[in-house]
């Protein structure tokens, strides 16, 4: 079975002609590339003002800010090393000093370096938790405690992986640090709900297979027709998903796989490239 192509008019791009500005302002860490790069297409496309993390993609946060200011959307690219939890609650005072407010938060910040487990030092564990998990909650944590005072509240969005039941070889500290992910949402869900009903947490499990430059056109395939939706993972798609909790105000502490039934198929083999 071939895989599904998109149609000819492509209902998940993201277009910037003609965006009517609004005053929510979002936070989009690891915003200045691949997934966070999308997430931050998807926000400006319904007129949010956005700040772009990045810590070692700096140069591309600012190049993207500057192309979204010509467009007519208030950017603001911000630093941090999210293993530094002063440099990362400054960041977000900053970007609430600048916007005068936080509305959304959507933590796509991450690392994921392959080793064997034999290999695995207490370091490398202590590396993938540190950002992708206190990381993950510093920001949360920081700009929460804005959302709180704010009569409107807000949202944020963490990122976990819907393979962390069924976790690839060669990735333990990754996965460790995942996995909790879903678990840290629903508690700050819990705690924001009672100091905010308005504050909402909810977390995406992003998965399926993205194609890669490493494996042949025939590879590719069979992986994607070994997927339930039979179709390559695309980010537009999980970015879709981040504006359906941004902007439904019933949803707290959930956790949503968008990876193609990947998660209920029940073996993975996505390619590496998110």
């Amino acid at each position: 079975m071939n895989p599904i192509q998109p149609e000819p008019f492509d209902p998940l791009s993201f277009h910037l002609n003609n965006t009517m500005p609004t005053d929510r302002v979002a936070l989009v860490t690891g915003g200045a590339s691949r997934m966070g790069a999308v997430v931050v297409q998807a926000l400006a496309s319904k007129g949010y003002s956005i700040a772009i993390h990045a810590n070692n993609s700096l140069p591309e946060a600012r190049t993207l800010a500057a192309r979204l200011e010509s467009v007519g959307v208030k950017s603001l690219a911000v630093t941090a090393s999210m293993r530094d939890e002063g440099p990362v609650r400054a960041m977000v005072h900053r970007v609430e000093d600048h916007f005068g407010r936080i509305d959304a938060v959507v933590n796509c910040a991450r690392i994921r370096i392959p080793c064997a487990i034999e290999s695995v030092t207490a370091d490398d564990l202590r590396q993938h938790f540190d950002v992708n998990t206190v990381g993950t909650f510093l920001v949360a944590q920081e700009a929460g405690a804005v959302m709180v005072r704010q009569e409107t509240g807000g949202s944020i969005v963490t990122f976990g992986d819907s393979a962390d039941e069924h976790p690839a070889q060669n990735h333990v500290a990754y996965f460790s640090s995942k996995g909790a992910i879903p678990a840290m949402t629903r508690s700050l869900a819990v705690e924001f709900a009672a100091r905010n009903p308005r504050v909402r947490v909810n977390c995406i499990l992003p998965g399926g297979f993205m194609p890669s430059d490493d494996l042949s056109k025939e590879s590719q395939e069979e992986l994607i027709s070994k997927t339930p939706a039979n179709q390559e993972d695309r980010r537009e798609c999980v970015a879709h998903a981040v504006l359906f909790f941004l902007e439904n105000t019933f949803i707290t502490g959930a956790c949503l796989p968008v990876d193609g039934g990947q998660s209920i198929f029940g073996e993975n083999r996505r390619a590496e490239g998110r």
